[in-house]
Order: C-alpha cells, then structure tokens, then sequence
C-alpha cells in the first residue's frame, strides 16, 4: 500500500480543465490546448506523498528547470511555452507555473547513471548488470562506473516503483529508431551537465529524463529536468564510495522516516506521519542551496 497520504483536491479554475494530480505537480489544459503545470511544495518518499509539504519547493523545481533548460536547448528542445499565470489562477501559482505544448511523450524513464547507487546499485550486486548492462567486479556504493549508461526505467503509476527495463526492451516498445534516438539524447544531456554540475563542486550521479514528440515529430524535453527530485546531487568535496552520500535532495525526509524518531513501520502498510519542522527546515535548504550552487543565483 502507497499512494498519497491525503489526496489533494484540485484547485479549479475557469478556462483550465484539471486533467492530472501526481506526486508534485498538477496538470491542466487551456483553452488553447497547451498544458498548464503547476509544481506543488509536495514531498514524497518511499513511494508515499507525505502529508508535510516543504515551503518553496515547487518554485526551486520551476526556477532550476528553467536554467537547466537554457543550459541544454541547443541539445534538445524543451516543452516550455511560458511562465505567465492563466487569468483567473490564484496568486500563489506564480513562480511554479508553466505552460507548455502538450506532446506525444514517450512511456519511458529515460535514466542516465555516472555512478552506481540506489536501484542501480541493488541490480549490481546481485547480478554485476544495470538493465542488463555488464559492469565490473568490485564496484560499491558511490563508484563513478567507467563511463554513463542509459538505464531506462518502466514509468509506474503513483504509488508504484518505476522498474529498470533493458534496451532491448525500450527498442520493443518504442522502435528501434526511437529507443536510439533517446539513448543518445539521454547520455549527451547527462554529460552536459555532469560538466556544468562539475564545475560547481557537484557531482550529478544519476538523473531521469522525460521526452515526448510534438506535432512535429520533433523530439522534446518534458516535466522537469535536473532538479533534485529527479536526480542525485552530491557535494564533490564529501564524496567517497563505499558509503551512502552526503546529497542535495530530500535524503533528510528520507532518512527521519526510517529512523526510530518517526515511529513508522514502513513494512505495516500505514501511511507515513508529518515530519517535524526541524526536518522540513533542513530539507528547503538543501533545494535552495543546489538551485544556489548550481546556477550560482540568489535564491529570492
């Protein structure tokens, strides 16, 4: 059992049709037929969304994907139309509202891994593969692997883990054409900015990407792209393998459940409790300190 802790109702605004609710962002159609995404401050982990959310998180998403955005467009083109509010949206969607054109998107987690962690890791060390990939001997948590692979995953529902799927399994479901075309898209946007990243003091271990084809037949980049819920962010300084990694992401929220203070059973099937504020304090700042490093901007 996952999902949300408390499903939000959707606000509901003239001229927007409500189309979606996921785990941080809500999704609606204008008039125009563009799409309206609006990041929330929801936080999930382990599968749930938490009934705390985190002050200005969505705004930290909408601001660092609109950098990176700019960072990669002569790579591939992104979703974004623009960022002002539709009439009659309320004031506080501003600054974690975009508008976008609606695409085809593709039903695959494009993932790009430089290191080895998290379900990469688990696969590694009963198999010595990621989807499928042979690596080798004697990695552990937090090796940089020999070069980026393309680890694609199966989207999942809310609630539900993406699953790693091979190559040969993108390349069935999407064609052999489009599964090498988001391969070589997915590794040259990683390795942009893995560099950008570097530069800062940032090691970006792995990130997932979504893309989709507008009427065009062009491929885009959707959703977000290198915010700390979709990647893995580590301070270059403190890296050392063999052990989970100091990250820019929401590892505190992560790390309270699972510890004795919160006193959740995640094996019990009960919904997760509010985090403390101390918890909720420390995770804003750490997004605000990687929009910070990252794009070297004040966050105001």
């Amino acid at each position: 059992m996952s999902g949300f802790v408390e499903k939000p109702e959707p606000v509901q605004v003239p001229g927007l049709v409500h189309l979606h609710t996921g785990k941080v962002r809500d999704l609606y159609r204008d008039g125009d037929g563009n799409l309206v995404m609006v990041a929330s401050d929801r936080i999930s982990a382990f599968d749930w969304v938490l009934p705390t959310e985190i002050p200005d998180k969505g705004r930290v998403l909408t601001r660092l994907s609109l950098w990176w955005f700019e960072q990669l467009v002569d790579l591939v083109p992104n979703h974004v139309i623009g960022t002002e509010l539709p009439d009659g949206a309320p004031a506080d969607w501003a600054g974690r509202t975009l508008v976008c054109k609606s695409l085809t998107m593709v039903p695959v987690e494009c993932v790009a891994r430089g290191y080895l962690t998290g379900s990469g890791l688990a696969e590694y060390d009963r198999t010595r593969t990621v989807c499928g990939l042979g690596l080798p001997e004697g990695l552990v948590d937090g090796s940089e692997l020999p070069g980026p692979i393309f680890t694609p995953a199966a989207k999942a529902e809310v609630g539900e883990h993406d699953e790693n799927v091979s190559y040969e399994e993108v390349a069935r479901t999407t064609g052999v054409e489009t599964a090498a075309l988001l391969r070589q898209t997915t590794l040259a946007v990683y390795s942009r900015a893995r560099n950008i990243a570097r530069d800062r003091g940032i090691i970006l271990a792995d990130t997932k990407f979504e893309f989709g084809f507008d009427a065009d037949g062009t491929l885009v980049a959707g959703d977000e792209v290198l915010t700390p819920d979709s990647s893995r962010f580590w301070p270059a300084d403190q890296w050392k393998p063999g052990r989970a990694q100091p990250s820019f992401d929401k590892q505190f929220v992560r790390d309270w459940l699972a510890s004795p203070a919160s006193g959740w059973d995640r094996t019990a099937e009960l919904p997760p409790p509010a985090l403390p504020q101390e918890v909720v304090e420390q995770t804003r700042a750490k997004y605000i300190e990687a929009y910070e490093r990252l794009t070297g901007l004040t966050w105001v």
